[in-house]
């Protein structure tokens, strides 16, 4: 399966809702920036592209079923959703079941197993930071407790210059 292809599908599923298009596609750029950085093995970074554009795409079941895009219902609608998109490309189980993995726990912060999952909260949040306009407090936290790529810290640094206590 070829990244373009996948990205293709995200974009037809959320059809019409740039908003989430230009998220997943911002959270892309960043976790393969950071992958490759961080020496993940070509297979590793596929994983990683793969969740991050299909991260968020429980969120319009999320609202429709349960009248929020929460992330704990992000994590809960998207893995099916992300599950039916990879096997109409072609994807084998094994991959399916991690990218689903990946997209049913972007949002919880504990037990993080993976360098591939700790580089997508990572990028998932270097987009929120500036989406949501967190203050520096939030930043600094979200740093500290967070963050562990150096690759990561880095670009938050350095886009956010620094404007919080590190």
């Amino acid at each position: 399966m070829k990244i373009e292809e996948l990205v293709e599908a995200a974009v037809k599923y959320d059809c019409g809702d740039p908003k989430r298009i230009n998220h997943f596609m911002k959270v892309l750029a960043y976790a393969t920036f950071i992958g490759e950085r961080e020496k993940l093995s070509p297979k590793e970074l596929e994983i990683l592209e793969a969740a991050a554009v299909l991260h968020d795409i429980g969120i319009h079941n999320a609202e429709q079923l349960r009248g929020t895009s929460a992330g704990k219902f992000q994590e809960l609608e998207g893995p099916p959703v992300a599950a039916d998109i990879l096997l109409s490309l072609g994807a084998s189980e094994e991959f399916i079941r991690k990218v689903c993995n990946m997209v049913g726990r972007h949002h919880t912060y504990t037990g993080i197993d993976s360098q591939e999952l700790q580089i997508l909260i990572e990028a998932d949040f270097l987009v929120n930071i500036y989406e949501d306009n967190m203050d520096s407090e939030a930043i600094s936290s979200v740093r500290e407790k967070i963050f562990r790529t150096e690759s990561g810290k880095m670009l938050l640094d350095e886009i956010y210059g620094k404007t919080y206590s590190v």
